[in-house]
């Protein structure tokens, strides 16, 4: 199992200390959302562009993150904005449900969509997050933050 625990590690750490994605977006058009964890106190800011008429045709065309906290949360940041950049609302959506699905316990397959196997596999690198419970809320807080941000742009 040290195999699967180096992985986790080194995937970890190459989206924290080279994170994809950092820094902001001019803010008209672009929609803001922040996140928080007090737990440890992890925060975060998505700004995301999303160009389409309707939900149904809305793409994220770009997204940036800012904030800070520890590895696990930034890295995890750096991973979902790679994973849902071009991605069709409902593609986003559908990869933040995978994603808590894969910290959960129970589950541990990430939906692959297709055309994203590379990140699937770091994605399926953070998974040995689940060993460690406190550290779970770590790693979904971008990916509650942006679900929290599409919900308020444009509702499911």
């Amino acid at each position: 199992m040290a195999g699967l625990e180096d992985l986790y590690r080194e995937i970890i750490l190459d989206h924290y200390r080279s994170p994809r994605n950092r820094g902001e977006l001019p803010a008209p058009p672009a929609h803001k959302s922040e996140g928080f964890n007090p737990l440890c106190g992890d925060e975060i800011v998505l700004y995301v562009d999303v160009d389409g008429e309707t939900p149904e045709g809305a793409v994220i065309t770009d997204i940036r993150i800012g904030g800070q906290g520890c590895s696990i949360s930034q890295a995890s940041s750096s991973m979902m904005g790679a994973a849902v950049r071009g991605k069709s609302l409902h593609e986003a959506r559908k990869l933040i449900r995978a994603f808590k699905a894969l910290m959960s316990i129970h589950e541990s397959r990430l939906e692959g969509d297709g055309d994203g196997d590379d990140l699937a596999a770091d994605l399926e690198g953070v998974k040995g997050v689940v060993k460690f419970p406190v550290r779970i809320k770590c790693a979904t807080l971008a990916w509650n933050t942006l679900a929290q941000g599409l919900d308020e742009e444009q509702p499911a």
